[in-house]
């Protein structure tokens, strides 16, 4: 039996005796979910703790990226609508978030959000107020209405911070057709904060404008971004 197979059965057995349900705090908070390897194993509507998944997904991305530092590392759960930060084998934060709309998908103009493997490749904001209006990655000295409520925002406005993310697996979120840098995906800040927690974005993955500042100062050009399903 090969080592990952080992450490999945291993953390699956774990998770069948010690799992929990967790509540959804905005943030910052402690808990995770599995790599889409191991998720026909589990009961769909429970996290696991936040101990047994930041051990797991470092030992699987170790094992599976073996030429990548997964020290500090981003994981990003749709199932959940939920972002974590995780370093040093430990979830440090956790915020909520908003996927696409239409779902999961990695083509070109698909409107959805790709998964698998990026890097966080360009940052944008220092310096930029709360709610800061960007236009093509550039702040435009404005400031948008935040709505706190279901509320459309008649323009869509990317706000206050900007991390650009590239695909890292080729045929999968990389290269033609699937590039999810050419794409345009990024994680930010948005002015449609009230659907933050449901799935309403056109592929990007949505923070709210004080969450968005709080991860941006936390993580380097360069950290790893696990998008997974579930």
């Amino acid at each position: 039996m090969s080592r990952l197979k080992i450490v999945v059965l291993l953390f699956v057995i774990a998770f069948l005796f010690a799992c929990k349900t967790i509540p959804i705090i905005n943030s910052p908070d402690l808990v995770g979910q599995p790599p889409k390897d191991t998720t026909d194993f589990f009961v769909k509507n429970i996290e696991p703790s936040n101990e047994s998944i930041a051990s797991f997904l470092t030992e699987y991305l170790n094992i599976k990226y073996k030429d990548r530092d997964f020290n500090k590392f981003i994981y990003v759960s749709i199932k959940y609508q939920k972002l974590y930060l995780i370093e040093q084998d430990s979830v440090r934060f956790k915020f909520p978030i908003s996927s696409a709309k239409l779902g999961i998908g990695n083509k070109q103009n698909s409107m959805k959000t790709p998964v698998g493997l990026h890097t966080i490749k360009h940052k944008y904001g220092d310096g930029v107020p709360l709610a800061g209006l960007f236009k093509s990655r550039v702040y435009t000295g404005k400031v948008s209405p935040i709505y706190a409520q279901k509320i459309k925002s008649p323009t869509d406005d990317v706000t206050t911070r900007i991390m650009w993310l590239q695909g890292e697996e080729p045929g999968v979120n990389r290269g033609r057709n699937i590039d999810s840098y050419k794409r345009y995906i990024y994680i930010h800040g948005t002015s449609e904060e009230g659907y933050i927690g449901e799935p309403a974005s056109h592929g990007c993955i949505r923070m709210k404008n004080k969450d968005v500042i709080s991860l941006y100062e936390e993580i380097e050009e360069g950290t790893p971004v696990l998008i997974l399903k579930y």
